[in-house]
């Protein structure tokens, strides 16, 4: 089973493949026969969740400072 990492909960992130915003869930690694990488699953404005890689994502901030 896979330890999932639920540390940044809640966090607003940009999904770069839609360009849309998306609230992360949390972070879990994935291993392959050769090798491993980072996974995020998250939920979009939708309700739906989805894995999606983590370099694919990235933080997102409102400007609320004007």
């Amino acid at each position: 089973m896979t330890e999932k990492d639920y540390m940044l909960y809640g966090t607003k992130i940009l999904n770069l493949k839609t360009q849309e915003i998306s609230l992360l869930i949390c972070l879990w690694i994935n291993k392959f026969a050769d090798g491993t990488i980072d996974f995020a699953t998250c939920v979009d404005k939708n309700g739906k969740r989805y894995n999606i890689e983590l370099d694919n994502i990235i933080g997102f901030e409102d400007d609320f400072e004007k």
